[in-house]
């Protein structure tokens, strides 16, 4: 899966550690959550905008491989992109009236993307 950075831990002196309950299958996952590529534009705190009338456009290079309507909590679902994703691609943000709102770059080797601010 490459060399992907770990979450910082936030460790606060006044939270508590949560503990959790094992499964028989254990600590690990046997596929991704997800099996259709999901973005999410979030602003800097991490809350989803309203994005209503709001579209993408996702690329691969100069080809573009499909666009999709976003819904009104801030995510987009791409129904023909399966996870995880083996290549990279280009994801334009945009209004019902055209206007370029982000561009950015996904990484291959995931199920899912967010567009902070």
């Amino acid at each position: 899966m490459g060399n992907r950075a770990k979450p910082p831990l936030f460790n606060p002196k006044n939270v508590d550690k949560i503990k959790l309950k094992k499964t028989t299958v254990g600590n690990q996952q046997s596929g991704p959550t997800f099996n259709r590529l999901t973005v999410l534009w979030v602003d800097n705190r991490g809350v989803p905008f309203n994005t209503t009338g709001f579209n993408a456009a996702l690329f691969r290079g100069n080809t573009l491989i499909q666009t999709a309507f976003f819904d009104r909590f801030g995510v987009v679902f791409f129904s023909a992109i399966s996870t995880l994703t083996t290549v990279s691609y280009t994801i334009q943000v945009y209004d019902s009236f055209g206007r370029v709102y982000r561009t950015k770059s996904i990484p291959a080797g995931v199920e899912a993307f967010a567009v902070i601010g």
